[in-house]
């Protein structure tokens, strides 16, 4: 299975404007959150990519991509119903071949000399399966992400046969059907945001459309769905997720980033500085002698 087509979901009401935000890049740059996923996906040799947006964003989004070594679609959701909509409206784009996903209010950062992407991607190759990224969090969490159950893969520490899947499941819900063999007590398989879908996803979103009676339409039971009926696995990977839709989560993965940045001892010189003059601050003046 060879994966050479990537989509982007970028037209969720809430949060359109964060893929434009601004934020400093490892390498010292400054780009738009949109640009760094594009250069993601850029880095798992993917050249064919689709945005999902909302009606009237097109233009922005093609002014914060431009001058890519890419072949960009967008694609406008005409109504907000639902990340597994926004995701369907992408289906003429993907057609009959598998794809690679990534939602665009997250940022990623590998820990090592593939990206995030490039990990789900090749493991998806190397399987010949769809394949979502997830991480191991605890569940005071469960509330910002789908989780997954199953079983680990023989011989594998970082690979899972999925057998459940989960939107946002409360701790009860998860401890019943997500429990995970040998993962940490209280801590849970959350999707981290970047998957490798086969053609089937887009069928099963098309059918649970057709049901929905004109509802928002999650993607999280399609997965499930395609859990039941072909091999579907999880990779733990070697990176970390920032969701940027949550109180200081673009600031968390501006520090992120700069940790893993070439002004790495310049950031963490300024932060220094900060904390010492806060503390100074706080220092109650001495009166005078008696």
């Amino acid at each position: 299975m060879k994966i050479a087509k990537a989509v982007i979901t970028a037209a969720g009401r809430d949060q359109r404007d964060l893929p434009l935000q601004a934020i400093v890049d490892h390498d010292g740059a400054s780009k738009s959150v949109l640009r760094i996923s594009l250069e993601e996906v850029l880095h798992a040799g993917i050249r064919e990519i689709c945005v999902v947006v909302c009606p009237g964003d097109r233009d922005a989004f093609a002014r914060a991509a431009a001058g890519l070594d890419a072949t960009l679609h967008f694609v406008e959701q005409a109504e907000p119903r639902g990340y597994g909509h926004a995701l369907a409206c992408a289906r003429e784009f993907a057609d009959r071949d598998p794809f690679l996903h990534l939602v665009s209010d997250h940022l990623f950062i590998g820990l090592g000399p593939k990206s995030c992407a490039r990990q789900v991607v090749e493991a998806a190759e190397a399987a010949s399966c769809a394949v979502s990224a997830v991480q191991a969090t605890r569940e005071s969490k469960l509330p910002y992400y789908g989780a997954v159950g199953g079983r680990r893969v023989a011989g594998s520490r970082n690979m899972y046969e999925i057998e459940n899947v989960l939107e946002k499941p409360t701790p009860t819900q998860a401890e019943q059907h997500l429990v995970v063999p040998g993962l940490r007590a209280g801590h849970y398989l959350c999707f981290f945001g970047i998957h490798v879908l086969t053609p089937a996803v887009m069928d099963l979103l098309a059918h649970a459309l057709d049901g929905s009676a004109g509802q928002p339409v999650s993607l999280s039971p399609s997965l499930a769905e395609l859990a039941r009926r072909e091999k579907y696995l999880a990779l733990e990977l070697a990176g970390r997720r920032y969701n940027l839709g949550v109180r200081y989560g673009l600031f968390a993965a501006q520090l992120a980033l700069a940790m893993e940045g070439r002004e790495r001892e310049e950031v963490l010189a300024q932060i220094v500085e900060v904390l010492a003059q806060r503390e100074t601050a706080s220092e109650p003046e001495s009166g005078p002698a008696s």
